[in-house]
């Protein structure tokens, strides 16, 4: 049975959405959710009452995560731990899709890895490709089924990798950059508005725009824009791009219609499907018709 709390419907405290619960076993939950925007502005801010950890699937929305505002999107990890405080906003006129895993303090208490996690506030970060991969792997063997000892040692495994991934107490690359520029904070806030903007524009682009349309869109100039985006992200424009961009094309290839993969390549910017399947190799290793076996679940949910 789950942990009291813990296995409560999750549809009660946060906003308008489609949910699917996928598992609860010992003391945690995990389930996906699909945001319906029916305000665009701020949410009431919400005091988190569990440990959780909130991975991006899809779209882009702000939050504000103890007073501190940031973006999330599609590469987006945050962890909470009950006290913090939430609140989320869609300016960008459409809804974002999400994992969602929240555990019980008693379920982390024997785990040396969430010591951080249980002594600190809420962490934002970023996931690389094969954390992103191994999250939409775990989520398509739960939609298959899987009991219940299963589903525990599978989400004990993928919160190890997780928290040895997770740089707890760290926080992003804007760490390093705060000591280089810790001179000039005018200049450093300008350039971490400069760069959340650019990520804002290209999360919601449909991937049309070139450079010079983003840097545009952003008022910047392209050199200058490439430049600041890289050093307070750590990833240049089009590497942080064909991230969003393999990472809306994997949800596409969970489901169960089949397009074309040349079609797909198309409709994501890509060259040609030879290009799609490039991209897709050397983010997370493995080409388009092997992913969409492995993520398509074959449940009739």
């Amino acid at each position: 049975m789950p942990a009291e709390g813990v296995g409560s419907d999750p549809r009660r405290r946060t906003t308008p959405a489609r949910w699917r619960v996928l598992g609860h076993p010992d003391g945690m939950l995990i389930y996906q959710v699909r945001c319906i925007v029916e305000n665009h502005g701020w949410t009431e801010p919400a005091v988190e009452d569990r440990h959780k950890i909130v991975l991006g699937r899809s779209g882009a929305y702000r939050r504000r995560l103890n007073g501190r505002v940031g973006l999330s999107d599609a590469t987006s990890v945050i962890l909470t731990r009950p006290g913090d405080e939430m609140a989320v906003a869609h300016p960008f006129g459409c809804g974002d899709s999400y994992t969602c895993l929240e555990i019980d303090p008693a379920a982390l208490a024997d785990r040396p890895d969430a010591e951080h996690w249980m002594d600190r506030s809420g962490w934002a970060g970023t996931s690389d490709a094969p954390l992103d991969l191994a999250h939409r792997l775990l989520v398509a063997e739960f939609r298959r089924g899987l009991d219940g000892f299963e589903m525990a040692e599978r989400l004990h495994r993928f919160l190890a990798r997780l928290l040895s991934y997770s740089p707890l107490g760290t926080g992003d690359v804007g760490g390093d950059v705060d000591r280089a520029v810790r001179r000039r904070p005018a200049t450093l806030a300008a350039h971490r508005r400069l760069a959340d903007r650019a990520r804002e524009v290209l999360a919601n682009s449909g991937f049309a725009l070139g450079l010079d349309e983003v840097a545009r869109e952003v008022g910047s100039s392209p050199h200058h824009l490439s430049r600041v985006f890289q050093r307070m992200t750590g990833s240049s424009l089009t590497a942080y791009r064909n991230r969003l961009r393999v990472r809306e094309l994997l949800d596409t290839l969970a489901e169960p219609d089949g397009r074309p993969l040349g079609a797909l390549a198309a409709e994501y910017g890509f060259a040609d499907q030879a290009h799609l399947t490039r991209v897709v190799r050397e983010q997370v290793g493995h080409p388009p018709a092997r992913l969409r076996r492995l993520l398509t679940a074959s449940d009739a949910a």
